[in-house]
């Protein structure tokens, strides 16, 4: 029989001790129900600080912008905002996630506007004085419109560029190739009309800097993208225009799996299944991507790469580190040279280690077709959706009672969901577990607080939507609250006037 392909999670602390508490977590789940997000503010300001490290490291100045969108909660907001001003702010994607930072303790000038917008957004972003990340030489003019039309003071902004070319030869000769595509910013090449409406509006906004965000984990083609950002700049600059600052956006990645040979082991027996040369790992012989044609895999795996060695503030020194093709200096310098700011948004790296999503077994039983086990959970797809990202990683199992997950011998199943559809898969590949589980007992799902636990949430068929809580330790025990009562000026689990 082969060894199971296991691929577990990389857990630290504090998230590996909230873990280990499982008495704690069940009796979470018996007063709030499942399934239950739960949530480390302190693990975000942690992160938030290792991130800052890296700009002294660099000599760097400038603004780490948390990706609002990545999780919706007020507790990691509200924690966030208690930090520096000048280092710690929220990007927002629209006008509710705009009001929400308001209300969760950010002034206007610690706030970035991306993504789309229609005017409402615009309207509220300039008047509270937010900084505004153009996509368009038509939003500009619409940005411009709402400030001379309602009386509104400058509003600082920033240009969005895309379409990077690059050389695939040697010191610059070769084919010009054009960077990954993306539906957001301006291309470089298009960017004459940009600058006009730059200069035609000059009484409206305030031109602080350029920006970018490339969908890819490549350094190289980021660090392409921020020198050509960079000598965009100088060009603004010989314009009479005055940047000084360089939002290079987030993708900075999280490790999610915790050993690299077991993220192989299984990527490759992915292969071997498609092919057909062993049995499938996956529900009904879901490839991920790939499939077998006449004996070769063709397509590409639609996979996050689980196990990063680097990742996190670690990525982001690397590409500062890095040396740039054309100008031969490491982004760092460049920046420092030309005394610009670093704006980096980081949504899945900032809140990396900070959370979990939990999950009571309803049913266990056996699928004959499969030969594996179907494990039903009071969950489903839209309330854990790792997978609809691409993140593959194990649960962990949390006993009820006084049982232990090894008792027993180690097992694969599928997890499945609490909707009444067949699509409504936990996990589309066979997960092991340590043990067969019983009714009762709980899955956790760890490090779901990026984009997993509320990105995809929904209410099909009534069925509940997770609640969220915030926790924090103090001596020996575990205190929480709900996410909404969560205040930084506050202990956990006491009110204002315990103080």
């Amino acid at each position: 029989m082969d060894a199971p392909l296991y691929l577990r999670p990389r857990v630290e602390p504090p998230l590996a001790g909230l873990l280990s508490d499982r008495h704690f977590l069940h009796s979470l789940v018996d007063a709030l129900g499942s399934p239950l997000n739960v949530l480390l503010p302190e693990a975000v300001a942690e992160n938030a600080a290792r991130f800052r490290a890296v700009y002294d490291r660099h000599h760097l100045t400038g603004r780490v912008y948390f990706a609002h969108k990545a999780n919706r909660s007020s507790a990691l907001l509200r924690r966030l905002a208690a930090e520096d001003p000048a280092a710690v702010g929220v990007d927002v994607a629209s006008v509710e996630e705009l009001r929400h930072a308001l209300g969760c303790g950010f002034t206007g000038n610690r706030i970035m506007a991306t993504g789309p917008k229609d005017a409402a957004f615009l309207w509220l972003a300039a008047r509270v004085g937010a900084t505004v990340n153009l996509d368009s030489p038509g939003e500009l003019e619409r940005l411009s419109h709402l400030v001379r039309a309602h009386g509104l003071g400058r509003v600082a902004v920033l240009v969005r560029l895309s379409g990077f070319e690059h050389a695939s030869g040697r010191e610059g000769a070769g084919t010009r190739l054009l960077s990954r595509r993306s539906r957001f910013g301006t291309p470089v090449r298009d960017t004459e009309a940009l600058l006009s409406a730059l200069e035609r509006n000059a009484e409206t906004v305030e031109f602080v800097g350029a920006a970018y965000h490339l969908d890819t984990t490549g350094l190289e083609e980021k660090a392409r993208a921020l020198e050509q950002c960079v000598l965009f700049m100088d060009a603004c600059r010989a314009r009479g225009l005055s940047p000084r600052a360089l939002d290079i956006g987030g993708g900075f990645g999280v490790g999610y799996v915790a050993e690299a040979e077991e993220w192989e082991r299984w990527t490759t027996a992915l292969t071997e299944a498609v092919l057909g040369v062993r049995p499938a790992l996956t529900w009904r012989g879901h490839g991920y991507g790939l499939r077998n044609e006449g004996g070769t895999v063709r397509g590409a795996a639609a996979l996050y790469p689980a196990h990063r060695p680097t990742a996190g503030p670690g990525y982001l020194d690397e590409l500062l580190s890095l040396p740039a093709p054309v100008l031969s200096h490491p982004p760092a310098t460049l920046l420092l040279e030309h005394l610009h700011d670093l704006y980096i948004e980081p949504g899945r790296s900032l809140v990396d280690q900070c959370g979990l999503s939990l999950a009571r077994v309803l049913d266990v039983r056996p699928d004959t077709d499969s030969g594996h086990y179907l494990v039903h959970l009071a969950m489903n797809a839209g309330d854990m959706s790792l997978e609809e990202h691409g993140v593959l990683v194990d649960p962990v199992l949390l006993p009820r009672g006084e049982a232990a997950a090894g008792d027993g011998n180690p097992i694969g199943v599928y997890l499945t969901g609490n909707l009444c559809l067949e699509g409504d898969l936990i996990t589309r590949r066979s997960v092991y577990l340590p043990r067969l589980p019983r009714a009762g007992d709980l899955l956790a799902f760890v490090n779901t607080a990026g984009y997993a636990m509320d990105f995809h949430a929904h209410r099909a068929q009534r069925q509940p939507v997770a609640r969220t809580v915030a926790v924090e330790r103090r001596g020996g025990s575990w205190n929480w609250c709900p996410d909404e009562d969560y205040w930084p000026i506050t202990p956990v689990g006491e009110q204002p006037d315990e103080i």
